[in-house]
């Protein structure tokens, strides 16, 4: 028996998250009530990526519909269901705007979706949203409320990625590494093998940190090394630098929670680096606090945004800090700063930029949506090197969970790649009480 076609109603947050998102329900039918098109028509203006969305779901619509009605429903195409604007909001029984509050947008999408379950009575209706509290709600009066799984991961990978621990190697073998730096794989590894994977080789109190060369099918050493004034205190921080400073290496992922050294790693390593590139760019996505847009707050454009930048100043502060004044690298940075090798800003300012001979680093990744990171990347021009930073865990928006974020999303699909390295750090290195407060708090 044929399965039962279902009805999808999305929510302006679903199409501003994924503006393909009225393709990704298969054959299932998909609808939008005209509440959302009106939110869409004020998200078009500006740079943002959600003003990009939508003006991309306008166009889609409207050369779907070309002479067509809206109210009736479109063949998406083969492989597809149908679409329509669902005009009804004026649900026979139960009314959101009554058992809520009249006049909100929210409610009268509700409102929508309730009507067509009414209308198509022998179907099931979902309505698909990013947000937490419309899907509450909605559920509440009866009504089928799920989020968008579309892009969503699995967040097994990010939490048993961290370095293999390798036992029992041939004591020659781990005595090779050291002597030589490197050794051929030979199956030493075992299952474990993976391309730029990072492992501890172990014989009894004998131990070497390595990573796994895949073009070369060679097992290399990786040494704790200075990297302009900063030594990694850890095996994983070692691991990072080991990705940061590898040329065949373009894109590199740091996953950790706070304290653990993400941003100072990709900015000494840039530093380190500096002469290979034209440009050092540190940017990260600008979260609004309180609801309050940046264009509302007082100032120019870098007035705004400073706030939301000093974290990554204060790093770059504390590796001048390990050199004296007159030292050649203090200079060095000072000199990057001035002439404008150096650049920290808002991700949004730099939107659109093609991004050729650039060390380029996001902090806070993982409030960007897996199109922003993709978008990002597919920016990068040649002798570009793109790092991520951010924490699973400590997402800042409200559409956006561990499972659907853009770090998460890079890391899910890219692992394994020979070009892309990804490294978990999980030791807090930034003192005791922030370590206290991340285990217990």
């Amino acid at each position: 028996m044929a399965k039962k076609k279902k009805v999808f109603v999305l929510d302006t947050s679903v199409l501003l998250h994924d503006h393909q998102s009225i393709t990704s329900f298969e054959k299932n039918d998909v609808a939008i009530p005209i509440t959302v098109l009106e939110e869409l028509d004020k998200f078009k203006i500006g740079n943002d990526t959600k003003n990009f969305s939508a003006r991309e779901v306008i166009r889609f619509i409207d050369k779907l519909s070309g002479a067509s009605n809206l109210q009736e429903w479109i063949d998406l195409g083969k492989n597809y269901g149908r679409f329509r604007v669902i005009l009804e909001s004026d649900p026979v029984g139960l009314n959101a705007e009554e058992i809520y509050a009249k006049g909100k947008n929210d409610h009268k999408i509700i409102n929508s979706a309730l009507c067509i379950k009414q209308a198509e009575k022998n179907r099931d209706v979902v309505l698909v949203t990013k947000d937490i509290n419309l899907r509450i709600k909605a559920k509440a009066l009866g009504l089928t409320a799920e989020d968008y799984e579309t892009g969503k991961v699995s967040t097994e990978e990010l939490q048993t990625s961290r370095a293999k621990l390798i036992e029992n190697v041939d004591a020659d073998q781990i005595r090779q590494i050291f002597t030589k730096g490197s050794i051929d794989e030979d199956g030493i590894l075992g299952d474990h093998k993976i391309a730029n994977g990072y492992y501890i080789l172990k014989n009894g109190t004998s131990s070497t940190l390595a990573v796994y060369n895949e073009k070369l099918d060679q097992i290399e050493r990786i040494e704790k090394e200075f990297v302009y004034g900063i030594k990694p205190k850890n095996s994983e921080q070692a691991f990072a630098f080991n990705a940061l400073l590898n040329d065949n290496v373009k894109l590199v992922a740091l996953q950790g929670v706070a304290g653990t050294g993400k941003t100072l790693l990709a900015l000494a390593s840039a530093l380190e680096q500096h002469k290979k590139f034209q440009q050092i760019i540190l940017a990260r996505p600008i979260v609004p606090l309180s609801n309050k847009e940046i264009g509302f707050l007082p100032g120019d454009a870098n007035d705004k945004v400073g706030p939301y930048m000093e974290p990554l100043w204060d790093n770059l502060k504390f590796i001048k800090a390990q050199f004296g004044e007159n030292e050649k690298k203090h200079k060095a940075i000072q000199a990057l700063e001035e002439n404008g090798t150096i650049v920290i800003t808002a991700l949004a300012f730099i939107r659109g930029r093609s991004l050729s001979n650039i060390m380029f680093i996001v902090d806070e990744a993982q409030n960007l949506t897996p199109h922003e990171v993709k978008t990002i990347i597919t920016r990068a021009g040649e002798n570009t090197k793109i790092v991520f930073t951010g924490d699973v865990n400590q997402i800042d928006t409200p559409y956006l969970d561990e499972h659907s974020n853009g770090l998460a999303y890079l890391i899910d699909r890219l692992h394994g790649q020979q070009l892309f390295a990804h490294v978990k750090l999980e030791k807090g290195e930034r003192s005791e009480l922030a370590n206290l407060a991340n285990e217990l708090l």
